[in-house]
């Protein structure tokens, strides 16, 4: 599989948290801070999935997904 073919596509399960829509250049740093909150949230609940699901690395991942198209494909 070449890199260009491996990608990770992730299924959320909850609604994306809607970014509120930035007005002036004084809320540049609360849209900063609320991207940073965003994106921590996101990789904790990655990581509590990669834990549930009993993977370690994005070639797990990949190879798991693989691994369950095939299965799928073949049922």
């Amino acid at each position: 599989m070449s890199k260009e073919e491996r990608k990770l596509h992730l299924v959320r399960t909850e609604p994306e948290p809607e970014v509120p829509e930035q007005q002036d250049d004084d809320d540049d740093e609360d849209g900063d801070e609320y991207s940073d909150m965003d994106q921590l949230e996101r990789l904790e609940s990655l990581r509590e999935d990669m834990e549930e699901l009993g993977v370690t690395t994005l070639d797990e991942v990949i190879e798991r997904i693989a691994e369950l198209n095939h299965k799928l494909d073949n049922h």
